[in-house]
Parts: structure tokens; C-alpha cells; sequence
């Protein structure tokens, strides 16, 4: 006799959570989503979820614009930026438009440049190089963390600064990184989960969104690139790395 789930967590994004939620409307679920879940119709509301499911909302879409912000307040003198986007993420769309805005607001020229695969990536940065992009936004998806390391080598090796989404990029070599910690994301959903293990609905769980973002700062990479990073930047960082 099959034993059903107490608890589903689906952490790969919307489209994990949909296909958990279709599977089961019994058995809890506690998500990890990018975008605003009330928007997508996994919950009614964040405060009052409603049905089986409740979990953690990453603000992907919602940082893209602070990202911009921050690569200004790093490369001031370069005219173009550019802005590597996966076109097959389901957040390609509303990251364009993100990073487009937030860059049309502080008078900025940015260029979008699409990359869903490994060569791709190569002619990218080729790209960069042939367009004088003075520096780059990789912008959140898990291809990206897929190919961190080439990612970071091809920045390095065109000499091209560039702001990224996890600490890891940063912790790896990448110039500097702004998020929601992953870490602490997974943790909130293992919290959810012990506390629906123990009787409570998830229809009596908000959705948690994150209320910290980590800056981080890699000083090594930094002045490999012959690079000065505003003392504004380093008095306010998370962690630099040096």
C-alpha cells in the first residue's frame, strides 16, 4: 500500500510549483518562486495563501533594477552597459523590461544580449568586446549558475566588470554580486515545511519574501581589473572579499 506525502516542497521555481500543485489540492506544498505568486494564482493572497500551498518568493524580478543601480555606482564612465538574459527563462521578459526601465531612469544606455546556451555565452562576451560594453548585468536564472565558472573567466579574460545575482558568482571571482540568499531561502522553506509537519496549514502560512539582500564585494577581482570600487560601496558590503 503506497503511502501518501505529508508535505511537497517544490523548489524550482514556478513551473515545479504548478506541476506540484496539479498533482495534489490535499497534500501541503511549500514553494520556491522568482515572481510574485498572488500575480502567477499559486495563493490568493501572500498574507492569507489560502488551499495547499504556501512558501518563499526570491523577488527575482523585483532586484533586476537594484543590480542596475549598483553596476552604475561601480562603472560610472561606461557609456554601454550590457544585460545577459536566458530567453527561455520565464522571467526573460519581465527582466528585460526591469532592467531596461531601471536603466532608462538613470539615463544609461544598455544593451540586451540573449544567451541560453554554452556558445551562446562565447559570443556574448564577444559581443561585448565588438559593442564597447563597458560592463555587464547577469541577470537571475539557473542556467547562469549552471555556467558560473565560464561566465566569470570570459569577464575576466575581456577584462568586463560585472554584477551578479548570488554571492557565489562573486565568491568565485565576479566582480560583485546583490541577492536574496539562497541559504537562507532554502532554510525558510525547511522551516515551513517542520512547522506543516506539525499540524499547521499552509493556508495559515504567509508567503515569506526576503527582507535582507547580500552585497558582496570581491576587492581581488577588483583590482585585477584595475578597477576602484567606491569606499561608499566597501562602508555598506555584506562581505568583501579581499
Amino acid at each position: 500500500m503506497q503511502k501518501r506525502a505529508s508535505v511537497i516542497v517544490a523548489i524550482g521555481g514556478e513551473q515545479s510549483a504548478f506541476a506540484a500543485k496539479a498533482a495534489s489540492t490535499a497534500v501541503p506544498l511549500v514553494f520556491m518562486v522568482g515572481e510574485d505568486p498572488a500575480k502567477s494564482g499559486l495563493v490568493t493572497s501572500l498574507s492569507r495563501p489560502g488551499g495547499n500551498a504556501t512558501g518563499f518568493n526570491l523577488l527575482i524580478v523585483e532586484t533586476e533594477s537594484k543590480r542596475v543601480d549598483l553596476l552604475r555606482e561601480l562603472a560610472p564612465s561606461a557609456s554601454i552597459f550590457g544585460a545577459l538574459i536566458n530567453p527561455k527563462s520565464a522571467y526573460a521578459q519581465m527582466q528585460s523590461s526591469a532592467v531596461t526601465s531601471a536603466a532608462h531612469n538613470i539615463g544609461q544606455q544598455i544593451e540586451i544580449i540573449n544567451a541560453s546556451n554554452e556558445l551562446d555565452l562565447e559570443n556574448a562576451f564577444a559581443r561585448f568586446v565588438q559593442d564597447k560594453i563597458g560592463a555587464f548585468l547577469l541577470t537571475a536564472d539557473p542556467f547562469f549558475v549552471y555556467r558560473r565558472e565560464q561566465i566569470i573567466a570570459a569577464a575576466a579574460k575581456h577584462q568586463i566588470p560585472g554584477v551578479y545575482f548570488l554571492r557565489e558568482f562573486a565568491e568565485s571571482g565576479g566582480l560583485a554580486s546583490y541577492g536574496t540568499s539562497l541559504t537562507d531561502a532554502y532554510w525558510q522553506v525547511g522551516v515551513y515545511a517542520g512547522k506543516i509537519l506539525g499540524g499547521t496549514k499552509p493556508a495559515d502560512l504567509p508567503v515569506i519574501q526576503p527582507t535582507k539582500f547580500e552585497l558582496v564585494i570581491n576587492l581581488k577581482t577588483a583590482k585585477a581589473l584595475g578597477f576602484a570600487v567606491p569606499p561608499s560601496l566597501l562602508a555598506i558590503a555584506d562581505q568583501v572579499i579581499e
